[in-house]
């Protein structure tokens, strides 16, 4: 038997892999990532709820930027301040601050007081609902009442309220925009919570036909421009637009001449108060 033909490859393959050895040994010395201890420690003491709300698209992915300094531990929404302020001791660092931000939807017309010109069977969906015709409402901007934004909220913040109209708790709500996705009318956004005024409404119809529809809808007088500080409140499109940027000129006083109750003054005790369990779903 000629050996040379069997120690030969096999001098070959113990060759190839010395050399892939020492190549991989010499790339993992000098290309490593060390992994900072206090990471794992970071991440133990977060909620957990991978929510999104701090700009993060996980927990783990905000701890790593909590680690290397690129955020604070106000960002998340989740903790409280005493949580906050565990991380921040961990890390040698400022808790920070951060104002409290929730979802808000921009309707009001709930059954009781929108009018309903078709009804729609099918999948319980708002998204469904809007495919065909719109939904069936009778304003094409209001609220459809299917519930995808409770489904699509994992920390059971928002739930089906009288009327059909989701109830958000800003106590439970980390901000995390869930719901903003969900609906497939753009009703939900984000804002802080110290802002008060608000308009529940998006129709851009005006007058007796947006009342006709909803009685609670803008109709476009523009009484509440009037009555509110220079710049605060715009009409456009016939709709009572706000400027958030001037939030510290909002009184409660420009909500009184709404002849519809269009324009709200949100007090932060009412939305507080204890959501009601879902309603039966249509």
């Amino acid at each position: 038997m000629d050996l040379t033909n069997i120690v030969a490859p096999v001098l070959i393959l113990t060759g190839v892999c010395v050399v892939f050895g020492v190549l991989i040994s010499v790339v993992q010395k000098h290309f490593r990532v060390v992994e900072d201890p206090r990471l794992d420690a970071t991440v133990e003491l977060l909620p957990g709820t991978n929510c999104g709300a701090c700009g993060a698209p996980g927990c783990r992915a905000f701890a790593e930027a909590l680690v290397a300094g690129e955020k604070q531990p106000a960002g998340c929404t989740v903790m409280g301040p005493e949580a906050r302020q565990d991380v921040a001791e961990l890390l040698g660092v400022e808790a920070g601050e951060s104002d409290k931000r929730v979802a808000r939807l921009l309707c009001a017309g709930g059954t009781d007081v929108a009018v309903q010109t078709a009804e729609y069977r099918g999948f319980a969906s708002c998204k469904a609902a809007a495919a065909v015709a719109g939904g069936g409402k009778g304003c094409t901007w209001g609220c459809l009442g299917l519930a995808d934004c409770e489904a699509a909220c994992d920390l059971d913040a928002i739930r089906m309220g009288p009327g059909r109209l989701p109830l958000v708790a800003p106590e439970s709500c980390t901000a995390c925009g869930d719901c903003v996705d969900a609906c497939p009318k753009d009703l939900f956004v984000i804002m802080p919570l110290e802002h008060h005024l608000l308009v529940q409404c998006k129709s851009e119809l005006e007058g007796e036909e947006a009342e006709g529809l909803c009685k609670v809808a803008c109709n476009g007088c523009g009484k509440c421009a009037l009555d509110a500080e220079e710049g605060l409140i715009d009409m456009v499109n016939g709709l009572a637009v706000i400027d958030y940027t001037r939030n510290a000129l909002a009184q409660t006083e420009v909500t009184g001449r709404c002849p519809t109750g269009a324009i709200v003054w949100v007090d932060h005790s009412q939305q507080f108060e204890e959501l009601p369990e879902s309603m039966d779903r249509i």
